[in-house]
Formats: structure tokens, C-alpha cells, sequence
């Protein structure tokens, strides 16, 4: 569904990291085991494949997750580590009862620690200790929204960080959270290969937004476009109540509109979908005001969705570059109440006067609890992570490809944003079901 260049990727960048020799057997009683030369190629398209192999190129491929039949740890001695960073989204807890599941349940580990409130509790000098994990406390987390462990944003010292997971005897530490988590892991993978320690760090990858590179889904997405329905179906019902009526919707999608192109795709009420990775003009002809007062005169309504990172260029020439959050997230302005004045003045007088009502169900959307697939999801994402662990592997996140699951070296995986391809096919799905022209700059 999603179309996106991979020519960049030399193969060498997606090989991983091994701590060691794998010297123990794996206490699964497992039929199936995955071999570390098992991999799925990068590049999909046969004749993509054609040409590599006739040319005698390497191709770019990952190693396939899963459990290995031969372990670096013994199960029995190890103590697992756990924390959840940046902004809050539909299945942390999922993704942490899974691991403790995989880990307590199935390989037998026996001390499992969560520590609280993102990287700044995994420094000692952030004042929080460490909660122990279990089947007990893990029971029902999956039915709530958010993290039993808490979050925060921001970098701390690794050093600070490798310092407590010696002190607390931690052996792997698992990094849920986006890309400024990882990208904070990855200074722990540093720290501790400087220190010459085997402490394995596996992430999973977590974007709302869906925008992690080389990662075809990520947790939580499935649940936002879901949860969408109500927030568009609220404001097609608000928009038809009147003699003529516009609905606006915001979604999230700081660089990558997934989200909207989904929910324009999923919830046929969307007459317009605004995205950052597509430009548009407000006046002129052909442009958004042009197109919604056609809009008003043949149908007398219509539902407009943009991601909260489209149309930047308009308020006041985009955004303070040195204005960022925490994690260092540039701080956008909000697209969502300048459309909103945009529009009301706009139709506010004339023969196509009209009502705008305005919906941001964002904060609403990210604390909810995960949706059955997404959960489904979780749980497979947080086993495979425990494999990738137990065998060893480190600096890398668990992702998937073409229906695998896979293991993308942290540094792979941010290295560069996903984003839609304006030329590519759910884009062009988005216009052919909105009928929206292109609206170019």
C-alpha cells in the first residue's frame, strides 16, 4: 500500500549485531526456529530481483526474527530491563505485557524490571527505582491506554544509563519508543560495546504516525485510523446539519500523513485530505477555497482532514527552527486553528455562507487502548524482540516487511523518515476517492 524509494539502502546497512557466541540451548519447546542466514529481501519487485542477481549485486535484505534454537544468555541468570519513552500511543502496554509474557512465561527469566518514566528513571539521578515485573502486575495492562511505567521525552547521559544497568545487574533492556528512542538507545549500544559489556538492547519501534523507515507498520496505527472514524463521522454529521456546513478534522502526522491518507481511505465521508508531504495553496484558482465552494454548491457540505504537519509554510513562513520539544522535535504551529479562522472568514458572508465546525480528537486517539489487531500486532512485535535478545542481537528494533517480521539495525531504521510518495499509489488512491484536485503550490 505504501510506496517509498529503497534504492539508498546498501545491503551492509542492514546487518546487526551479535554480542557472542550462542553456547546455550533454548528452553522452547518450540517446532519452529529461525536461522540467523534466514533473511527477507529489501526489494520486493521480481524484476528489481531479476536485475540484482543478474548484474551480481548483493541485495539488500533483514534477518528474519523469530527464536533461534541456540541462545547467547541462559535463561535462568538473566534479568531483563524495560522502558517506554516519548509521547504516549495505543498498545505500550500491550507491547510490555507481551515481553514479560515471552520472558517470564517462556524462557523462564526471573527478575524483570520496568523502569519508570522513560530514559530519565533509567538514570538514577532521575529519582524513580525500578518496578519489578510479573505475570501478576502484567495481568490486564493491555486494557488500558497508555504505560504502566510512565514516559518522558528527552536524552539523559549514557553513561549515567549503562551505569544503572550494571548496578541493577541488567543483562538485555528493551527500548520501547520512536525515533529519538532509539536513536537514545543506540548511545547505550555505543556506551556498552566502549565498556566492552554483553548487555543486549533490542527496540521496538513505536510511531503513531507510522513513519519509522525500513518498517512497513508500526504499533498504534491500526488503532488511530480506527479511532479516526469518530472524529470525521462527527464532523460529516455536523457539517450536513445545517443549510451549508464544512467539517474539519486534525490528525496526527508531524512529516508523514499516514494517518490522513488512511483515514480519507477507510472513511469515505472525506472530501479533501491535507498531508506534509504534499503542498497545496489555499486561494487561487483550483486551490482549497476554490475547490470547497464548489464543493458547497453542489453537495452543500464537506469534510476536510489535514495532519497536523501539512500547510506549515503558511503560518508565519513555517516554525521557529530553534524552538523544539524534549526529544528535539522541531514544535509546529497549529494548521488545525489557522484552517479553522481560514474558513470561518472566508464563509462567513455571501450566498455561500457557511458553518465551520472544528475537531481535534488527537490526545483522545493516542491514550486509547489498542484496537484487536493492533494488539494481536503488540504481542507478536514483544516476542520477537525477547528472541532477538535471548540470541544475542543488539542495536537493532524489531520491524516488519512483507509480512515478516524482521530486525533493522537502530541506525538503519533512523536514518531517514518514512513519507507518502506524491507520485505513488495510496496518494493517488487519496485523490481518486476525494475527487480533490492537486492543489499545487
Amino acid at each position: 500500500m505504501f510506496s517509498y524509494g529503497i534504492d539508498y539502502v546498501d545491503p551492509q546497512d542492514l546487518v546487526g549485531e551479535t554480542l557472542g557466541e550462542c553456547r546455550f540451548q533454548s528452553p522452547l519447546s518450540a517446532r519452529y526456529f529461525v536461522q540467523d542466514s534466514s533473511r527477507i529481501l529489501l526489494n520486493q519487485d521480481r524484476d528489481g530481483v531479476v536485475t540484482g542477481v543478474a548484474n551480481g549485486d548483493v541485495l539488500p535484505s533483514f534477518e528474519l526474527a523469530g527464536p533461534r534454537s541456540r541462545i547467547f544468555f541462559e535463561p535462568r541468570e538473566v534479568t531483563a530491563g524495560i522502558v517506554t519513552c516519548g509521547g504516549l500511543c495505543p498498545g505500550l502496554n500491550d507491547v510490555i505485557r507481551a515481553i514479560v509474557i515471552a520472558l517470564e512465561r517462556n524462557y523462564g527469566v526471573p527478575r524483570i524490571l520496568g523502569f519508570r518514566y522513560g530514559f530519565s528513571g533509567l538514570a538514577r539521578s532521575g529519582g524513580f527505582d525500578p518496578m519489578i515485573l510479573d505475570r501478576e502486575v502484567e495481568d490486564d495492562i493491555h486494557q488500558d491506554g497508555g504505560t504502566i511505567l510512565g514516559s518522558s521525552r528527552g536524552p539523559r547521559d549514557a553513561g549515567e544509563m549503562v551505569d544503572r544497568l550494571v548496578e541493577q545487574g541488567v543483562d538485555m533492556l528493551f527500548t520501547i519508543g520512536g525515533d529519538g528512542t532509539q536513536r537514545g538507545a543506540q548511545t547505550i549500544v555505543d556506551e556498552i560495546r566502549r565498556r566492552r559489556l554483553s548487555i543486549a538492547v533490542v527496540g521496538v519501534p513505536k510511531t503513531i504516525d507510522n513513519d519509522i523507515d525500513l518498517i512497513s507498520r508500526s504499533f498504534g496505527f491500526e488503532t488511530a485510523v480506527t479511532m479516526s472514524r469518530d472524529a470525521i463521522k462527527a464532523a460529516h454529521t455536523e457539517s450536513k446539519g445545517f443549510s451549508r456546513g464544512i467539517g474539519l478534522v486534525k490528525l496526527m502526522g508531524r512529516q508523514s500523513g499516514f494517518i490522513a491518507a488512511s483515514a480519507t481511505l477507510a472513511h469515505s465521508e472525506v472530501n479533501v485530505c491535507l498531508v506534509p508531504e504534499v503542498d497545496f495553496r489555499i486561494d487561487g484558482d483550483g486551490g482549497l477555497l476554490d475547490w470547497l465552494e464548489k464543493r458547497l454548491q453542489t453537495r452543500r457540505h464537506a469534510v476536510v482532514v489535514v495532519a497536523e504537519g501539512a500547510g506549515q509554510r503558511y503560518l508565519d513562513n513555517g516554525v521557529n527552527d530553534e524552538e523544539t520539544d524534549e526529544s528535539g522535535n522541531i514544535k509546529l504551529k497549529d494548521i488545525g486553528v489557522y484552517l479553522q479562522g481560514v474558513l470561518k472568514n472566508h464563509f462567513s458572508t455571501g450566498p455561500l455562507a457557511a458553518r465551520v465546525s472544528y475537531i481535534d480528537p488527537s490526545y483522545i486517539i493516542r491514550s486509547m487502548p489498542a484496537t484487536v489487531g493492533d494488539s494481536a500486532f503488540c504481542l507478536q512485535l514483544g516476542h520477537c524482540a525477547v528472541h532477538a535478545a535471548m540470541a544475542g542481537k543488539t542495536g537493532i528494533v524489531v520491524g516488519s516487511w512483507a509480512d515478516h517480521f524482521t530486525h533493522v539495525p537502530i541506525k538503519a531504521a533512523v536514518g531517514r523518515r518514512k513519507k507518502i510518495d506524491p507520485d505513488g499509489i495510496l496518494w493517488q488512491n487519496v485523490l481518486q476517492a476525494t475527487g480533490q484536485p492537486a492543489m499545487k503550490p
